[in-house]
């Protein structure tokens, strides 16, 4: 098969990315909308891109009308998120707050999780997840204006919250113990408890 981006329609153009670009980590986001509501919602165009300064990148498309999602908006306002950490024992909440709500509901009300405020940023983190980044936005980039197109927030990271738990005895994040979970196409996810170990040479 071949698809030439030009001319192939946009959903199939979609489909055929995140059926291939897999595994893709999760930015599960808190953020805050001018009200006072918390969005909570699952971000899988996401992943790290430095660590000096330590900086984050996810991109909340477009709906399929063309209009901006809740995290979108709010962090347009106000500057700042969260990303909490996306692990297997969360999974059906995670899945859940990807849930499309109204603007004056919150998807912590629907899944039941627990808002803790944050140390550096208004934006609480969900106390339940193992691992909390608290980021400032440095830059907003939109990539197009129709549906699903993308906008990357790129943030800095200013704090960075990691449950002892997950710690292995170096003080390290032990894979094994966060058991982060990562999107794959359609309604597939897969879980980070298969691994293999190389040396770097």
């Amino acid at each position: 098969m071949q698809i030439d981006t030009a001319t192939a329609a946009v959903l199939d153009v979609y489909h055929a990315l995140v059926g291939v670009v897999t595994p893709r980590p999760i930015a599960w986001v808190t953020s805050l909308g001018p009200t006072g509501v918390v969005n909570l919602a699952p971000f899988s165009f996401f992943n790290t891109f430095s660590a000096n300064p330590p900086v984050v990148v996810f991109s909340p498309t477009l709906r399929r009308d063309g209009t901006k999602k809740d995290t979108l908006l709010n962090i347009e306002i106000t500057g700042e998120f969260v990303v909490n950490a996306a692990v297997e024992p969360l999974a059906e909440k995670i899945n859940l707050s990807s849930k499309e709500l109204p603007h004056d509901e919150s998807e912590l009300t629907l899944t039941g999780l627990t808002g803790v405020p944050s140390v550096k940023v208004k934006p609480p983190r969900v106390a339940e997840s193992p691992v909390n980044m608290e980021c400032r936005l440095r830059q907003l980039i939109p990539l197009g204006t129709g549906p699903i197109a993308g906008n990357l927030v790129i943030g800095d990271i200013v704090m960075i919250h990691i449950a002892d738990a997950v710690l292995d005895a170096n003080g390290r994040v032990d894979p094994r113990k966060l058991r982060t979970i990562a999107r794959l196409g359609g309604d597939f996810y897969c879980r980070t408890s298969d691994l293999f170990e190389m040396k770097r040479p």
